[in-house]
């Protein structure tokens, strides 16, 4: 990748993204279960430390549903927070969340925690892709927010980062670039695949 420079990483990705968006549509609408497939095989595989802030998202469109997951975290004990957008650029923040509450609409059809939820720093977070590959690399959605907020955390604490994926959005080599963090783990319907350290 020394070769390539950041612009042509971006178009490179650009270009992937079609491809891994329309992989991921086949696989939402032939897995309606993969949710809970995927819940049952993490829980069988990682312990989660005591008490952790976890963070999940708000699923958009195809993106395969974490929140069942949060939920079931949520009734073990741990602490659920969901993010927020502060603008281009820059890291998300986290709120907390529990099943229920009230959520504002963020556009881009995502919903977050309202002003008056306390900001915490999530130790796991499940993160969205639309491909990844087995060196812990994820192809995003292109705005960068995620390898900030990793960067931004794991500069600060220990942190877990989990994509949340169905087996098909593999691929063997995502294009990276310079500023994008590796992931610790990957969960799908499948398996649940060790990047790193993890918890």
């Amino acid at each position: 990748m020394t070769d390539i420079d950041t612009h042509d990483i971006d178009q490179l990705k650009k270009a992937l993204r079609k491809d891994a968006k329309k992989k991921r549509a086949e696989a939402f609408h032939l897995l309606p279960n993969a949710a809970d497939e995927l819940c049952r095989k993490l829980f069988n595989t990682i312990d989660f430390p005591e008490g952790a802030i976890v963070s999940a998202y708000w699923p958009l469109g195809d993106e395969l549903d974490p929140m069942p997951l949060l939920n079931a975290l949520h009734d073990k004990g741990y602490r659920p927070v969901l993010p927020v957008m502060l603008g281009a650029g820059k890291p998300l923040i986290f709120r907390s969340w529990t099943p229920g509450d009230a959520l504002n609409d963020a556009g881009f059809g995502t919903r977050e925690p309202q002003d008056d939820k306390e900001v915490l720093e999530p130790d796991v977070l499940f993160v969205p892709l639309l491909a990844f590959d087995r060196a812990g690399y994820r192809l995003g959605y292109g705005g960068g927010f995620y390898d900030r907020t990793l960067d931004k955390l794991r500069a600060i604490k220990s942190i877990t980062a989990i994509g949340i994926a169905y087996a098909a959005q593999e691929m063997d080599a995502v294009i990276r670039g310079p500023y994008d963090q590796p992931l610790d783990w990957i969960a799908t319907e499948e398996e649940v695949i060790s990047l790193g350290a993890g918890t």
